[in-house]
C-alpha cells in the first residue's frame, strides 16, 4: 500500500476540506500532494484545491519558524540530537550557502516552490533557520514561495501531469 493511499484511508472520515488541508501541512505531501489528490480523488475545483491546499501547507510555517531554534537548543544537550544537527547544518550550509549569499530570499522562495521531494516549505524553515534568517524576512519568503509551487502544482494538474508519482513513487 502507497503513502498515499494509506493518508487518503487514514482521513477517510473527515470532510475533504480539512483532508486537504491536512495532506498540505505534512512533510511526505505538502500541497504537491493535496492538490492532484483534491482534484483527482475528492473531485474539488482548481481554486478550491490550490485555496486549502496552499493554506493547510503555510499552517506548520509559523510554528517552525519561530520553534525550531528553542527545540533544537533543548535537543542539543543530547549527544545524539547535537551529532545530527552538526551534521544537517554543514550539509545545509555546503549545499546552498552560494545560492543563498547571491540571491537571499528569492532562493529561499525559489527553494520552496520547487515542488520536489526535499524542497517545500518543511525544508524551507529548516533552511531559514540554518541561515539565521529572521522571522519577519523568512515567513513571506516561504509564503511566496509556498504560493508559487501551488500555482505550478494546479497547473500542471489540470493539464493532466500529475506530480504524485514523483512525491509518492506510485
Amino acid at each position: 500500500m502507497s503513502v498515499e493511499t494509506l493518508l487518503i484511508e487514514m482521513l477517510g472520515s473527515v470532510p475533504h476540506w480539512i483532508a486537504v488541508l491536512i495532506l498540505g501541512a505534512l512533510p511526505v505531501s505538502e500541497l504537491r500532494g493535496a492538490i492532484p489528490v483534491a482534484m483527482g480523488i475528492y473531485g474539488m475545483g482548481p481554486f478550491e484545491a490550490f485555496f486549502f491546499s496552499v493554506l493547510g501547507n503555510l499552517l506548520p510555517v509559523i510554528p517552525l519558524l519561530l520553534f525550531l531554534e528553542p527545540v533544537s537548543n533543548y535537543l542539543r544537550r543530547y549527544r545524539i540530537f547535537d551529532t545530527f544537527f552538526i551534521w544537517l547544518f554543514s550539509r545545509t550550509r555546503q549545499n546552498n550557502t552560494e545560492s543563498f549569499e547571491k540571491y537571499g530570499l528569492l532562493a529561499l522562495a525559489i527553494f520552496v516552490a520547487i515542488p520536489l521531494p526535499a524542497t517545500g516549505a518543511w525544508s524551507g524553515c529548516a533552511a531559514a533557520f540554518v541561515f539565521g534568517v529572521k522571522f519577519k524576512h523568512s515567513f513571506p519568503a516561504i509564503a511566496a514561495g509556498v504560493m508559487m509551487a501551488g500555482i505550478l502544482v494546479t497547473v500542471l494538474t489540470v493539464t493532466g501531469i500529475g506530480l504524485v508519482d514523483l512525491v509518492f513513487g506510485v
